[in-house]
């Protein structure tokens, strides 16, 4: 049996716990009824000493740690699939169990892909092939369900959505197998015209109403998959985001958008953010570095153990 509880503090002062704090906690435990299911609410108070075999969390809220930015999910066609197979009201209402923040979860955070992913039921992109001054570029698929979707939860969310974006794959002519699939790589003559089609991206989603707050510039970069997917070493992203996307991104007017790299497993978090923060010209465009939680083939310690190395190393 798996326990999960997620504690939400209502109230609890930057200086010291001078009086009793309410919280409540919420409970998930598989093979139950219980789903995200309310449980007898917690009072803290100030600490007395544990006993030797007593379980107990220390929290000192003088030190503070990592900025949590926002707690969501993924918005990609299978999920606005699946919702455009609803009643417009049953949609309404599972979108705003997701997103509202007074009477659902208050999901602030979204993801979605870059035209398709694993998460679509078909392979497109968004310009026609060979077409690298991107004249063709247009979201025309995306505009018939999935920016609707994303509106809709930007609304349930109270008008902010913390949204970021994420490519697969470089359309297939742009890939030295070409082929959206199966791994492959950016060829270099089209890294260019691949940076230029982020900027696309952005400004055509942000004409539509819908801000793009950053991106990873390639979701699994080690991984040749059987739905889209690219391959790039440490050094090949390093090269393209600080002589490419970097680049163009601020030439564009869109330097603030906030860039994470990796987007992989924690396995080789850390050589991959040793190669990219270790160069300057690289790293002032890199926000962070995103990571999948999935996969402890090396073991759970070792895993979180690269993750404490990079926060240490590259605050």
């Amino acid at each position: 049996m798996t326990t999960l509880a997620l504690i939400t503090l209502l109230s609890v002062p930057a200086s010291a716990f001078d009086a009793p704090q309410a919280a409540d906690a919420v409970m998930t435990v598989q093979g139950t009824p219980l789903r995200l299911t309310a449980t007898r609410p917690l009072a803290f108070s100030p600490a007395a000493q544990p006993l030797e075999t007593e379980p107990f969390v220390q929290v000192d809220p003088d030190h503070a740690f990592q900025t949590l930015v926002g707690i969501g999910g993924a918005l990609t066609d299978a999920a606005v699939d699946a919702l455009s197979t609803l009643p417009k009201a049953k949609q309404a209402e599972v979108i705003k169990a997701f997103y509202d923040p007074k009477d659902g979860l208050g999901y602030s955070l979204a993801r979605t892909n870059i035209h398709s992913c694993d998460f679509s039921s078909a392979t497109y992109t968004y310009a026609a092939e060979g077409d690298t001054q991107l004249k063709t570029f247009s979201i025309a698929h995306d505009l018939e369900r999935r920016i609707p979707v994303i509106k809709q939860a930007i609304a349930a969310a109270g008008g902010t959505l913390t949204l970021f974006a994420s490519p697969w794959s470089p359309p297939a002519w742009m890939k030295d197998n070409n082929d959206m699939l199966h791994g492959g790589k950016l060829r270099p003559e089209f890294r260019q015209a691949w940076a230029d089609y982020f900027v696309k991206f952005i400004k055509a989603y942000e004409k539509e109403g819908v801000p793009v707050w950053g991106l990873t510039v390639q979701n699994e970069p080690m991984a040749a998959q059987k739905w889209e997917s690219c391959i790039y070493t440490a050094e090949e992203e390093r090269d393209f985001l600080k002589n490419f996307l970097g680049p163009t991104l601020a030439k564009a007017g869109l330097g603030a958008k906030k860039v994470m790299v990796w987007d992989h497993n924690r396995d080789l978090m850390y050589q991959r953010a040793n190669v990219i923060f270790s160069d300057p010209e690289a790293a002032k465009y890199a926000w962070g570095l995103a990571y999948h939680w999935y996969e402890d083939w090396s073991g759970g310690l070792p895993l979180h153990d690269n993750v404490r190395r990079v926060a240490e190393a590259f605050p």
